[in-house]
């Protein structure tokens, strides 16, 4: 990390399900310090650990466990210099919004400012140059702050599939078409979650919230390209000032399944440029993929990106949810298709690299790129 000093952290919604997260994975981080935790108002004022239902199998951390929770308010922030936010889609919008005019980054799980058009969705195994719009986006902002920003994390179960799709284009050029069926957790409803009469010895086959239209609308801005001030395409870092979508035909299918944590998705897809690759040459390209945050040494990136399995009959949630603390996406089944080119199976922690994890490493990202000046 270029700065030695803990940076103080905020997280926002830190009594909820993904904030609870957000607090065992920074509980004892290198480079950030937990500060404040903020939750409504009715948990304002008391204990953290008094304030949560906490529902996570290791203890709340001592870093934690005793601060007083406060309103998701900036005034009660002052000394933090980001903020992780695991705030419900309800109320997120509005509180993001206030903490970026207040001067302070924000770090988003939440929906709300995914299809901003100056605000990066980053899943951080994938698209870390997308941080290129954030000059532009702090120039439009009235008056315009000096070093903060939104940047949002994606779904979860767009998160899981973006890095081996992201893995293939890279390898092989665009991809033209994707078919996605998922099996979805449980867990991704949030706590209480789905009742358990209509998911006991059950498959749900619909997930409110337009699940299907976020998976398949997130997939083309997460793949897609940074463009400059005349709308040309741009490789790498620099001034960007717009996304310029992936052409991609997505068409997906979302399930809840009694499973408690991990979405798996099979995935079928159609490369532009014909004849496509052969099976060999895409596992090469699996098994091969790296990103920025590995490159960086980010401290919760995953030491492999995509872990591709032999075995016939993996990935498995119970049995691949936990390897690399949850933080990489497990990949098997690779085969022919007959109707399109590809299949494969996909699965991810959706409590991990598809929400808090995913934020944690694109806030490490930012620090070790310079993005994250401590003031």
């Amino acid at each position: 990390m270029p700065n030695t000093r803990p940076i103080n952290v905020g997280i926002l919604g830190a009594t909820g399900t993904v904030g609870q997260r957000f607090i065992l994975l920074l509980g004892s981080h290198p480079y950030f310090r937990i500060h404040t935790l903020g939750a409504s108002a009715r948990s304002a004022g008391r204990s953290y650990l008094s304030a949560t239902a906490w529902k996570q199998t290791q203890p709340v951390p001592a870093s934690a466990r005793d601060l007083i929770v406060q309103q998701c308010l900036p005034e009660h922030f002052k000394d933090v210099e980001i903020v992780f936010s695991g705030l419900d889609a309800d109320v997120a919008g509005d509180i993001e919004l206030a903490f970026r005019a207040a001067n302070i980054p924000v770090f988003s799980n939440a929906k709300n400012h995914r299809r901003d058009p100056t605000v990066p969705l980053i899943v951080p195994l994938v698209n870390t140059s997308h941080f290129s719009i954030l000059p532009y986006q702090r120039s439009l902002l009235n008056p315009k702050p000096s070093r903060s920003f939104i940047v949002t994390n994606a779904n979860c179960v767009a998160t899981a599939c973006a890095v081996p799709l992201a893995a293939l284009e890279r390898a092989f050029g665009p991809l033209d078409t994707v078919v996605i069926t998922t099996l979805q957790a449980i867990s991704g409803a949030g706590y209480p979650g789905v009742p358990s009469m209509d998911i006991f010895d059950n498959v749900v086959p619909y997930i409110g919230g337009d699940e299907e239209g976020k998976l398949e609308w997130e997939l083309t801005k997460i793949l897609g390209r940074i463009a400059d001030e005349n709308g040309a395409s741009m490789q790498g870092d620099g001034d960007a000032r717009s996304f310029i979508p992936a052409q991609l035909r997505v068409s997906a299918a979302c399930n809840r399944v009694p499973v408690l944590e991990g979405h798996t998705a099979c995935i079928s897809a159609r490369f532009k440029q014909q004849p496509p690759p052969s099976i060999d040459a895409i596992l090469d390209a699996l098994r091969g993929f790296t990103c920025e945050a590995q490159i960086l040494g980010c401290p919760s990136a995953p030491k492999s990106a995509l872990i591709v399995h032999d075995e016939q009959d993996r990935p498995q949630p119970r049995l691949d949810r936990d390897v690399q603390r949850g933080a990489g996406v497990s990949v098997g089944r690779i085969r022919p298709c007959k109707v399109l080119d590809v299949k494969f199976v996909v699965m991810a922690n959706n409590v991990a690299i598809g929400a808090a994890t995913s934020s944690i490493i694109n806030a490490e990202v930012a620090v070790e790129k310079g993005i994250i000046v401590p003031p």
